[in-house]
C-alpha cells in the first residue's frame, strides 16, 4: 500500500512537473513562432527586394565624369536601386590609362557583378570586349560617338550586350556662341587626343562647320598627356582662342592649358559647367549630370528585367546650355554681350581651383 502510494504521489509529481513545463514552453512556443514569423515574413522581403551589385569602370578623373557617375547613382536611387541598401557598387578609376582601364575590365567581369557601367569611350570600348562572351550587361555614359567607337549601330542600336548614354557636343552652337562673344576672331584651336574615337569624331564635327561661321581651325593631336604643354605652346602662337573637347587626356592638363593661354591673353572655351567653373570663358555644353541620372534610369530598367541592354538604343541628351565665367571675362577685358547674359543656365564670378 504504502509502495502505491508513493508511486502515485510520484506520478502526480511527474504530472504536475509535465503541466508546468508544458505551461513554460507553450509561452516560449509562442515566443519562437512570432520570431519565426517575422523572420519569414523579412526573408519574404528579401525575396521580393532584389539587391543588385554593378561595377563602375571610369577612365579619368575629372568634373564631368565624376559628375556622370553622381548622376548615373541618382538616377538609379530614383528607381528604387540605392547604393547601401540594395545596391553595392564596385568603383575603379583607370586614371587616363588604357592599359589600366583593360585590366580594370577583366577584374569587373570576374567579379560576375549583375551590370558594368563604363564612364567615357576608352573605359566602354574595354568593358564591351571584357564582357562579350559573358551575360553581364554594359551601360555606358560620356561616349561622343558610339557608332564611331564601334558600340552602336548606325540607325542607334545596340551592337551586343550594351547600351548607354552619348555626349554628343553642339558643335554649331558652340562655334554661334564664340563668334558672339568674339566678333572679331578667324582662328580657333583645338588639342586632341588622337586615340580617343570621341575626340576624333568631335575633330570631323568642327572641320566641316567652322567656315560657316567665319572661322578657320588649327589643331594638334597628342598621345600622352605630357605633350599638352608643347601642343598648347605650338596653338597659341597661331590661334585668337582655344577651344576645348570633351577629352579626358586633355581636360586632365586644363589647368596647364589655361596658365599658358591667360599669359598670353587668348581666351579658353569650354565644353561643359567644370571647365567654365575652373576658368574656361564660356561653353554651350552638356548638364553631365542630367546625363548620369539618364544612364541610371535606363540601367534600372535592365537590373528589373524590364528590357535587355541589346534592344534600349542608345540615347543622347538634345538641350545644351549656356554657362559663363565673367571673371575670365574681365581678367581677359572681354564685354560678354548682354543677350549671353541673359540666356546663360549659370554665370561663374570666381574661377575654382578645384
Amino acid at each position: 500500500m504504502k509502495k502505491n502510494m508513493i508511486a502515485i504521489l510520484m506520478a502526480a509529481a511527474v504530472l504536475m512537473t509535465g503541466c508546468a513545463s508544458s505551461g513554460s514552453g507553450a509561452g516560449e512556443d509562442t515566443s519562437a513562432q512570432s520570431e519565426a514569423s517575422s523572420a519569414e515574413e523579412t526573408s519574404a522581403e528579401a525575396a521580393d527586394g532584389a539587391s543588385y551589385t554593378i561595377g563602375i569602370s571610369q577612365f579619368a578623373i575629372h568634373g564631368s565624369l565624376d559628375n556622370c557617375r553622381e548622376g548615373f547613382l541618382q538616377g538609379l536611387a530614383e528607381e528604387g536601386i540605392v547604393e547601401g541598401e540594395n545596391l553595392t557598387v564596385d568603383y575603379k578609376n583607370a586614371e587616363s590609362s588604357t592599359e589600366y582601364a583593360n585590366q580594370i575590365a577583366s577584374d569587373l567581369v570576374s567579379g560576375s557583378p549583375d551590370m558594368i557601367c563604363a564612364i567615357a569611350t576608352p573605359s566602354a570600348q574595354s568593358c564591351y570586349n571584357a564582357a562579350m562572351n559573358t551575360d553581364i550587361p554594359v551601360i555606358y555614359t560620356a561616349i561622343t560617338d558610339p557608332v564611331a567607337a564601334q558600340l552602336a549601330n548606325e540607325d542607334g542600336s545596340s551592337v551586343g550586350n550594351i547600351t548607354g548614354t552619348s555626349d554628343k557636343l553642339p558643335v554649331e552652337k558652340q562655334l554661334e556662341m564664340i563668334r558672339e562673344l568674339l566678333p572679331e576672331a578667324e582662328t580657333i584651336g583645338i588639342i586632341y587626343t588622337t586615340s580617343e574615337a570621341n575626340s576624333e569624331s568631335a575633330i570631323a564635327e568642327y572641320e566641316a562647320a567652322v567656315e560657316k561661321y567665319g572661322f578657320t581651325l588649327e589643331t594638334v593631336g597628342i598621345s600622352t598627356i605630357s605633350e599638352v604643354s608643347l601642343a598648347a605652346d605650338t596653338l597659341l602662337a597661331k590661334v585668337d582662342c582655344l577651344n576645348n573637347l570633351t577629352d579626358n587626356t586633355v581636360v586632365q592638363a586644363l589647368p596647364t592649358i589655361l596658365d599658358k593661354a591667360n599669359a598670353q591673353g587668348i581666351p579658353v572655351f569650354g565644353s561643359e559647367i567644370e571647365q567654365v567653373r575652373k576658368g574656361c570663358l564660356a561653353a554651350e555644353g552638356l548638364d553631365y549630370v542630367a546625363l548620369g541620372v539618364t544612364t541610371g534610369k535606363m540601367a534600372a530598367q535592365i537590373l528589373k528585367g524590364e528590357a535587355e541592354a541589346s534592344q534600349l538604343p542608345y540615347e543622347s541628351i538634345a538641350d545644351s546650355g549656356l554657362y559663363l565665367n565673367t571673371a575670365v571675362a574681365e581678367n581677359l577685358g572681354i564685354t560678354i554681350p548682354e543677350s549671353a547674359q541673359e540666356r546663360a543656365i549659370e554665370t561663374f564670378a570666381e574661377i575654382s581651383a578645384e
